[in-house]
Parts: C-alpha cells; structure tokens; sequence
C-alpha cells in the first residue's frame, strides 16, 4: 500500500492572492461570534454566515492596523473621546478609513 505524501505548504504570495477578494478584518478572530481568525463570521445559531463579518470584527481589525487622526492614538490601543475610551470597543470612522487605506 502506497503512502500518501503530505502535500506542499502554500506559498505566502500565493496565499495572500487567494484571500484578497476576502474583507481583511477576517484577519482577526471576531469577539462578537468567536470566529477564528480566516474563517467567515457566523449567526449565534451557526447556521447563516453574513455577507460582512460583524462590526465588532471590524473595529478589532481597525484597532489593531491603523492609527485614529482623530484621537491620535497607535495601533492596538483603543480609541477614546474625553479621556473615556468609546462605548463596546468602538472606532472613529476616520481611523477605519485609515485602515481601509493601508490595507489596499
């Protein structure tokens, strides 16, 4: 009986090329459904995957990549206004435009 060979690791161009048609915040697992990370976003169910991955995937990919212009903060560290950091986590939407813009 013959053995199956393992098969090739996938190049990283090749890879990245695959995912591009992909939203990039699928680059991080979501909070909201505890998807991981490359992996569609779900209902509570499971049973339906949504078009777009949930907002709350949206704002950790956001925080994680770009700066805020708006509060002027660094990646990875949560937005705020006053001093108070924004309600469930939330973005400015300046900086998911940022965000959008280095991705591209």
């Amino acid at each position: 009986m013959t053995q199956r060979q393992p098969a090739a690791p996938m190049p990283d161009s090749i890879r990245h090329t695959l995912r591009a048609v992909q939203h990039p915040a699928r680059a991080v697992a979501c909070p909201h459904c505890g998807a991981h990370e490359h992996q569609p976003c779900r209902t509570r169910t499971g049973r339906r995957i949504p078009a777009l991955p949930h907002p709350s995937r949206i704002a950790a990919w956001v925080r994680i990549t770009a700066c805020c212009p708006a509060c002027q903060v660094e990646p990875g560290i949560e937005c705020h206004e006053q001093g108070r950091a924004l309600r469930d986590g939330g973005v400015h939407p300046r900086r998911e435009i940022e965000a959008r813009e280095t991705a591209a």
